[in-house]
């Protein structure tokens, strides 16, 4: 045979050996290519099909649960099956609810709400045991904790015209700025006492879920330099109680509460439209001259109104005397607290409120001018200014805890002075 005919042979030996190969490589992509496809559409199967619609002004859950493809009959046995965990006809404009169906059959399998930044509701179907030994299945809802994935920041700042405009600066979630002010609302008045070249730097938590921040969480240590003088926070967890709720705060170095009695301020508001006067005064608007024992805080229409501390509503309505709808809350035996020409009331006489709760919003009922909250503080039946007198702390760390504080803030403590 001669040498070409090898070489030819050779070569077409090559070119079969490459076409088999490509016929194996094709025939086996097309395999993995329907094996994949089996496994996913297997996935699928499993994945429930997740329908998501948020709450808008108007929507009872009736509306949104018929607007999920829901009957009046499922629609009914979700509602009473959450009443002692929580009332679904208090669901908030903007919340987004999930309904999760089985995708084979289109049944709901189960429906989650986020009650707030903490909670959500779970509503699932459970099978249970009847009185004459057979099985039915029914709802069952139960409140669960949110688990977010918790990053440690520390951020600082100086500012210059506002704590806002400081934020915004530097980037701090303004979020964070407003659990700083939280921190230490007792101790400055952030809406007076402010002034330029005033300082901060706080560690706080970051949350997030699935990788995505959420929001920031509580502030976990805290200075700030006022006019000079230093505030200085650290969050401790000391227990809980009968109930199972914590008792933590924010205490300073010495193991004593930042926490007061009362609020330095009931509302978020733009100026002090008329201060704390003994003497009588002339009102034109009403042809009346009358004292004002009180702070006069000027404020949008609608703005929302704090309780200033922990207390019972010993009033709650229309007054006739001049204050239009006023709020009163009795906090002990020596201090009580009044609110009036309120646009909106959302307390009722005999409830018991804590401090910071929303009693009502701004109006201008009554004898006013304008939109603006009368304050009112009361010390032994006297009216006493406001803006005066010395703040009552809340109570300090247990003796028996200082030991605890001391070591759980010594590392928060070298991170906020760079020791």
């Amino acid at each position: 045979m001669s040498k070409k005919k090898y070489i030819l042979g050779g070569l077409l030996l090559i070119v079969a050996i490459f076409f088999a190969g490509r016929l194996l490589s094709t025939a086996k992509e097309e395999k993995t290519a329907e094996s994949i496809r089996l496994i996913q559409e297997a996935e699928a199967k499993l994945i429930d099909k997740e329908l998501i619609i948020t709450v808008e002004s108007g929507m009872t859950f009736s509306i949104v649960a018929e607007n999920a493809g829901l009957d009046h009959t499922l629609m009914t046995a979700l509602f009473e099956s959450a009443e002692d965990v929580y009332d679904l006809s208090k669901i908030k404009v903007g919340k987004p609810i999930k309904f999760y169906f089985d995708r084979e059959i289109n049944q709901l399998k189960k429906m989650i709400y986020q009650v707030d930044s903490e909670s959500e509701l779970f509503i699932e179907p459970i099978v249970i045991e009847t009185e004459t030994g057979e099985t039915e299945e029914t709802w069952q809802a139960e409140l669960k904790d949110i688990e977010y994935e918790i990053k440690i920041k520390t951020v600082s700042g100086s500012i210059e015209s506002s704590l806002y405009e400081s934020a915004v600066e530097q980037g701090i979630d303004i979020r964070a700025i407003i659990e700083l002010a939280d921190v230490f609302a007792w101790t400055v008045d952030f809406a007076m006492g402010i002034r330029q070249g005033d300082t901060y730097k706080f560690i706080y938590e970051e949350r997030y879920r699935d990788g995505e921040y959420i929001m920031p969480g509580k502030i976990i240590a805290a200075v700030f330099n006022n006019d000079g003088e230093i505030k200085e926070g650290y969050y401790f967890l000391e227990g809980t109680d009968e109930d199972g709720d914590p008792i933590d705060g924010y205490f300073a170095l010495n193991g004593e509460s930042l926490q007061k009695l009362f609020l330095k301020n009931p509302v978020h508001f733009k100026y002090i439209s008329s201060g704390y006067t003994t003497g009588m005064r002339y009102v034109e608007a009403f042809n009346v001259s009358t004292g004002h024992r009180a702070i006069d805080y000027a404020a949008a229409l609608g703005t929302p109104i704090r309780a200033v501390g922990d207390g019972v509503i010993t009033s709650a309505g229309w007054n006739s005397q001049g204050y239009g709808n006023k709020v009163s809350i009795r906090h002990n035996s020596v201090y009580s607290t009044n609110y009036a020409h309120l646009s909106r009331i959302y307390v009722r006489y005999g409830q018991k409120v804590k401090q910071g709760d929303i009693i009502g919003t701004v109006g201008s009922t009554g004898f006013s001018t304008g939109p603006h909250l009368h304050f009112e503080m009361v010390k032994h039946g006297t009216k006493i200014n406001p803006l005066r007198v010395e703040l009552p702390s809340d109570k300090a760390i247990a003796e028996e805890k200082m030991e605890e504080f001391q070591a759980s803030i010594l590392n928060w403590k070298q991170q906020l002075h760079g020791e």
